[in-house]
């Protein structure tokens, strides 16, 4: 999976935003856009999480970034947990996060984003676990999906019934972020890895 720098010019900024570098120096003189200045220059640098913060907050859609971003899906119809589940991803430079609250929702959004992973939620009312990944399975553009399942039951048998119906893991509420992050990246690693193996 590739990785944004961590730091970019001006100029690079200009190209991701669609503006011009005037516009970039403008936002970063009046201090919308933070970064700093290369000492004893007047070149002006703004750090790859500062600009994802900028873009976010003005709308500015994230398709200059995109190759190298980890595009994830939250499925979630409790808004509170999709917004909390959102924040905590956003601290994570290099996630670039959508929402659905239902599988009509996601099945659209999943179909024009192509996200690398989903946070799909098994405690949504009319939840069919095994239709949902039937159906993000059976998509071309979709097969190499990473789902992740998070669900309130820590039966071990429906945990291990999750994974037999094809999740890549499950995450039981409530849990940790650091451990999201953790579940999320070890099933993107193993993907990057099964690719570099040519299986």
């Amino acid at each position: 999976m590739g990785r944004a720098k961590d730091v970019l010019t001006t100029g690079e900024v200009a190209r991701i935003c669609k503006v011009a570098p005037r516009t970039v120096s403008k936002w970063f003189d009046t201090g919308q856009l933070r970064g700093y200045r290369i000492p004893g220059s007047k070149d002006r640098r703004i750090p790859l999480e500062q600009l994802l913060r900028f873009m976010r907050a003005h709308g500015i859609p994230l398709n200059g970034l995109e190759g190298d971003l980890t595009r994830v899906l939250i499925v979630e119809d409790q808004l509170e947990m999709a917004e909390l589940i959102g924040r905590a991803l956003a601290h994570q430079s290099n996630y670039d996060v959508h929402r659905a609250s239902g599988l009509f929702e996601a099945g659209a959004a999943a179909e024009r984003l192509r996200p690398h992973l989903m946070l799909v939620s098994c405690d949504m009312n009319g939840v069919s676990p095994r239709t949902l990944v039937q159906a993000i399975r059976g998509s071309p553009d979709q097969s190499s999906t990473k789902l992740v399942a998070m669900t309130s039951s820590s039966n071990a048998g429906q945990v291990e019934a999750l994974k037999q119906e094809g999740f890549d893991a499950v995450l039981v509420k409530p849990f940790d972020w650091s451990e999201m992050v953790r579940v999320i990246e070890t099933c993107l690693e193993a993907d990057t890895a099964q690719q570099h193996s040519g299986a």
